[in-house]
């Protein structure tokens, strides 16, 4: 995976889009999100890796969706339009690319700068629950993703507005960084 921040050029999502300015691992992690590399052709397999993630962070199900033309038909266009509008989620968003490549953008809460995290096969990310966030596919337009959910498989957006910067969610993930924030103000 590589994270830079986003050039915010007018022009097609699926573009890199890349100002050039590297954002390293330890910002992500600042931010809550969660990155593993699992090369699908691991020896022993894949699998035995990403069930001890699961067992370990409690995740009960999973399902595999293909994102492209083929797959979504006369709706691609439609659905990628949904999957990047700015948006969170009341649980953690668990993706792990077995093909493909494709697009998270994630919202800096301090600066409002997007993170663009482009991840191909083998690659594993685990967004916070509450954290703004956007997908796309890239210019190959074309992912395979295993999902993963601490209960049954579902997406519900809760799409960026004065009633989502309520959400109970949404401040509780903004207050992980207040605490810190407070921390560091005294010297913690």
């Amino acid at each position: 995976m590589r994270a830079y921040y986003f050039d915010n050029a007018p022009g097609d999502q699926r573009l890199p889009h890349d100002s050039g300015r590297e954002v390293p691992f330890d910002t992500l992690a600042a931010l809550g999100v969660l990155y593993w590399r699992i090369p699908v052709d691991t020896p022993g397999g894949w699998e035995a890796k990403i069930n001890a993630i699961a067992e370990e962070r409690r995740y009960s199900s999973r399902d595999v969706v293909t994102a492209n033309k083929d797959a979504f038909g006369p709706a691609f266009e439609e659905k990628m339009d949904m999957f990047f509008r700015e948006h969170i989620h009341e649980d953690e968003e668990i993706r792990y690319l077995l093909e493909g490549s494709a697009f998270f953008d994630v919202r800096e809460h301090t600066t409002d700068s997007w993170i663009r995290c482009h991840l191909e096969a083998g690659d594993m990310i685990i967004l916070p629950a509450g954290i703004y966030h956007r997908f796309s596919l890239d210019e190959r337009e074309h992912a395979r993703t295993l999902r993963l959910f601490k209960d049954e498989p579902q997406w519900i957006a809760h799409y960026r507005g004065a009633e989502t910067d309520k959400n109970p969610y949404r401040v509780e993930y903004l207050k992980t960084f207040s605490g810190a924030q407070m921390a560091q103000a005294v010297g913690a």
